[in-house]
């Protein structure tokens, strides 16, 4: 055992101490060793010995009584407490949000400040948080360090990777309680929440127009800029969404990769395919918040609240009459022909 040095020297002075009352005493002359003297000596550095091995050693972890976690210090273990206890003492003067860190607050507090410290060299870009940044880096390295065991596609982000791999289990946890539809992502939960609420928070700059999810608004806009990006190499036509060209390009294949497991019809389209699947179960999930009919399509619904509103989008080229859906259009344009 290692005893630290102001002990060392405690012991040190105790047993000079004994040496010089030994040899010399008092009186300064040699004198005899009594056993008192050595009891009181022996005594005393068991005293020094037990005080030392008393002290913390720096190793002692502290345990939390809630989930046995342990702590390398106290101020550790307050910390974790709060996730027991929800208790969130660091408040950001802006907008009230709560923290249980002092450290994420003060990164939250970049938010409003606008500042973001960590910077790419390679592009410029700049984040608020370094992992953030490290993520980010990949796009540069081509690093993708989490690798499916299944069929070996790599991510560069972990919950890329859990995603992926609930196309291999089939695992949806993310269900609508209104109609019990389920998916595998929380992003996409909660756009279709919004078919029942009828939410509509991304809008058209240009027309005002809204819609559910920034895709829509994307493939939207380029209507008004008449940008097609995606070319059908077979016949030239363009289209504004790559999924569209995909699904354009089944009909120069005849490929109808989606099949009712009741009747056996098949379509190019996983959407056509979920609407032909009413027909069977008789589900009409779109309600029209004025009168509560119900749709089987969201463009049905749609094409009905013109009713209520009296919206007439369809105008005929020729004649100039109105029509509240295109079919009624088409129907009508077979007069002038």
């Amino acid at each position: 055992m290692t005893v630290p040095l102001e002990e060392e020297e405690e012991v040190g002075d105790l047993f000079n101490t004994r040496e010089i009352r030994d040899y010399r005493g008092s009186s300064g002359e040699p004198q005899q060793h009594h056993d008192t003297d050595e009891a009181e000596q022996s005594l005393s550095t068991s005293e020094l010995l037990k005080k030392h091995q008393q002290r913390p050693t720096g190793n002692i972890s502290i345990c939390c009584s809630a989930c046995g976690k342990c702590c390398k210090s106290s101020s550790e273990l307050k910390i974790h407490q709060q996730v027991h206890t929800g208790e969130k003492p660091h408040c950001c003067s802006d907008c009230g949000k709560r923290f249980s860190r002092s450290n994420s607050l003060k990164v939250h507090l970049r938010i409003h400040t606008g500042e973001k410290s960590h910077h790419c060299f390679d592009c410029g870009k700049s984040y608020l948080r370094l992992k953030s940044l490290k993520v980010h880096m990949r796009i540069h390295t081509g690093e993708k360090p989490y690798r499916c065991d299944q069929c070996g596609k790599s991510f560069t982000i972990s919950s890329c990777l859990t995603i992926h791999q609930r196309t291999h289990t089939g695992e949806k946890p993310y269900s609508c309680t209104q109609c019990g539809k389920s998916f595998t992502t929380s992003s996409q939960w909660i756009v279709h929440q919004r078919t029942h609420t009828g939410k509509k928070p991304i809008s058209c700059t240009q027309c005002g127009k809204s819609f559910t999810h920034l895709g829509s608004l994307l493939s939207h806009q380029r209507k008004h800029t008449g940008e097609k990006s995606y070319n059908c190499d077979q016949c030239g036509k363009t289209f504004t969404q790559s999924s569209n060209l995909v699904s354009h390009q089944r009909t120069h294949t005849g490929e109808k990769p989606y099949s009712c497991d009741q009747c056996g019809k098949s379509f190019t389209k996983s959407s056509s395919l979920i609407v032909h699947k009413r027909t069977h179960t008789g589900e009409k999930p779109h309600s029209c918040d004025q009168c509560g009919k119900s749709f089987v399509t969201s463009s049905r619904l749609l094409e009905h609240q013109r009713t209520h509103t009296g919206e007439k989008p369809h105008s005929c080229d020729q004649c100039d009459k109105r029509y509240s859906d295109k079919r009624s259009l088409i129907k009508h344009q077979k007069i002038h022909t």
